[in-house]
Order: structure tokens, then sequence, then C-alpha cells
């Protein structure tokens, strides 16, 4: 039987093809109610009918892990959902979702069309922000996680880790686990391997995943997740030693082929593939980067 605090994950449908079962929220109820993202503007009234059908008519603290669009992007209407909210964030992210017009047209740019349809995200009070360096909140830890975000944050609370997409997104297809990293640029390798050595550093517990789900033992995703890095770096670097074109395509093919992490994208449906492909691609470009930056 479910505990009153154990996290219970939110499906935020999207209309999108191929977007099912891939942008949650966590809800964890109990003397504190705490929710682990938010997800995108356009879907923050399916967010809020969902806690409203769960009977939930109180939030205390919306944990942000980082301020993308697909994370943040429904909190204003969230925050006025629930008047007694207050949101925990980045220090550093803070001005970006009191005027949100900077992350907005950064989302354009790095997402096209999905940031149209995830759609344009309201400013904040800054009232109803936390810096990340004020909570103290019983059984809250907060770790700075940077790596796929520079502001990006992973929290702990009560036995389980919300680590945003500091370990890469994560589900199942099928039965089979699926894991890839998501490094989009610009990246840098170091810190995010130190922000995965931060969270191994910590006791082995059950991690959540922003997309999309659970898996029973931070330490053994944490440690796959680690070796897939280390692996795209690899046939990155090998495939920028040779031609040019078509850089991020060879690369692709490569990882599908040669990582054992991404074997159930055979088993996706073609728009679900087509949504990976896209960000696989979007990871690929972020290793590039960084290696044609450091060499």
């Amino acid at each position: 039987m479910r505990s009153e605090v154990d996290p219970i994950l939110i499906e935020i449908k999207q209309k999108m093809p191929g977007h099912d079962r891939f942008i949650g929220s966590w809800a964890c109820r109990g003397d504190v109610n705490i929710i682990a993202d938010v997800g995108p503007a356009n879907s923050a009234d399916k967010l809020i009918g969902s806690l409203t059908a769960m009977g939930i008519s109180r939030i205390d603290f919306i944990l942000l892990t980082h301020i993308h669009i697909d994370h943040s992007g429904g909190l204003a209407q969230l925050l006025d959902q629930f008047p007694m909210a207050k949101a925990i964030c980045h220090g550093k992210g803070i001005r970006h979702l009191v005027e949100p017009s900077k992350l907005w047209h950064g989302s354009r740019q790095a997402l096209g069309k999905i940031a149209e349809a995830y759609g344009y995200v309201l400013p904040v009070s800054r009232e109803r922000l936390i810096p990340h360096t004020e909570p103290r909140i019983r059984g809250l830890k907060i770790i700075e996680t940077p790596g796929h975000a520079p502001h990006h944050l992973s929290f702990c609370f009560r036995g389980h880790l919300f680590a945003g997409e500091a370990g890469g997104n994560y589900f199942t297809v099928n039965g089979k686990e699926y894991l890839r990293p998501a490094t989009p640029p610009r990246f840098f390798l170091k810190h995010c391997l130190n922000s995965v050595d931060r969270l191994l550093a910590m006791e082995d517990q059950p991690i959540c995943y922003a997309h999309f789900g659970q898996a029973g033992s931070s330490v053994r995703l944490l440690n796959m997740f680690r070796d897939q890095l280390m692996l795209w770096e690899n046939i990155v670097r090998e495939e920028i030693s040779g031609a040019q074109s078509d850089l991020v395509g060879r690369c692709a093919e490569r990882v599908l082929r040669e990582d054992p992490r991404l074997e159930a994208f055979q088993s996706m449906d073609a728009d679900t593939r087509n949504r990976e492909r896209f960000f696989i691609a979007n990871s690929i470009k972020g290793f590039a980067g960084f290696l044609q930056d450091n060499g």
C-alpha cells in the first residue's frame, strides 16, 4: 500500500505526436505537500486538473529542478491556482522566471516548433520564488547538479531522489529500460560528471525522473548513466576526427547501434522514435560543441 509520503508521478499529456508518457510532475503528500516540476505552460490546466482529481487543494512548495520551459513553463498558472504555494529554484534562475522573455527566446532557438507547442511562459512574482540556498524544510536536501542546464538542481525528499534531468531521461518501453543523455548545447561534460558523482555519493534510493518514470536504485541508474556519458563522448570524439559531413547523423546511428541502454528504441512506435531522434541529435550537438571547444 502506498504511504502518504510516497511520490506519485502525474503524466502531463501533450498534444504533440510521440509525447505520451514523456513529461511528468511528482507529487508528495503529507504534513508538507510538495510537487517537483510543473511541465509546460500550455498543459498547466491538465496538471491542475490532475491535482484537483487527487484531492490536493494545498501545495506548500514547488520544486523546480531547472527553468527549461518543459519543467517550469506552467509555474505562473500553478501559483495562481495555489496561492499559498512558493517555488524553490536555483537563485540564478529567478530573474528568468520573473522576466521570461530571454528564456522564451532561447527556448524557441533551441526547440523550434516544440517550444511553440509547449507555450509561452508567463512571468512569476518575485515574492513567490525562494532561492535554493534558503529553504530549511524538514526532510528536504537540495543538491546543485549542473550539466543538463547550468542552474540545475536535484532534490532528496523523504527517501527519494528527484533528479530532473541530471541523470538523463529514463523510462520503460514494453518492460525494457531506456536511458538517454540529456546534454543539449551548451554542454560541459566535466560539470555533468561531477554532478553525477555528487549524487552517487549519496545513499542509494529510488530515483524519480521528470522524463519519465522511477527506478528503484539511484546508484544503479546513475552508474549506468555515467558509463553512457563516457561511451557517447568516445563515439563523438572519434567521429569528429573524421569527415565533418553529417556529423550528428553518423553519431546518432552509432549510439543507436552501440549503446545497449538505447536498445528499447527499436520497440517504440514511429512517433516516439521521431521524438527520440530529435533529442538524441540535440544531445550529440552538446557533446560535439564541448569537444570542439575543449579538444
